[in-house]
């Protein structure tokens, strides 16, 4: 049951990253990986405010996994963000690379806490 779970959330994140990471770089240009870092933060964002429902409210164990391991693992996309610091690295965009790292480390940490106090934001709000 897991597996099924995983497969059909990580589908479904896979198919948002694809088309979300898609539109910063229509506007921004494709130099920077703007387009990881928008999932990434966006990702982060969720990862938080679901984290923090999930605290008070019972979610059975495969929606569980489903959400967390399945599509939001494969809707974010640290491993692609790794990988595009090494590049720019490779490339000499050494300026590029440490921002990349350094920005997308700060707005992933700070938009999960941002999610999770949302979260507990609503929930407070709903009682």
């Amino acid at each position: 049951m897991n597996i099924l779970a995983i497969a059909i959330g990580g589908s479904v994140g896979a198919l948002l990253r694809y088309w979300l990471a898609e539109l910063p770089s229509r506007f921004l240009g494709s130099l920077f990986p703007y387009g990881t870092l928008f999932v990434n933060v966006l990702g982060s964002g969720a990862i938080g405010f679901l984290w923090g429902i999930s605290e008070v409210v019972t979610i059975p164990p495969n929606v569980r996994t489903m959400v967390f391991v399945g599509m939001i693992g494969a809707f974010t996309t640290f491993s692609t963000y790794m990988l595009e610091t090494f590049n720019l690295l490779r490339e000499n965009e050494i300026k590029l690379a440490v921002v990349n790292f350094l920005v997308s480390n700060f707005l992933g940490l700070l938009f999960v806490v941002l999610g999770y106090l949302l979260s507990v934001l609503i929930l407070n709000l709903w009682r």
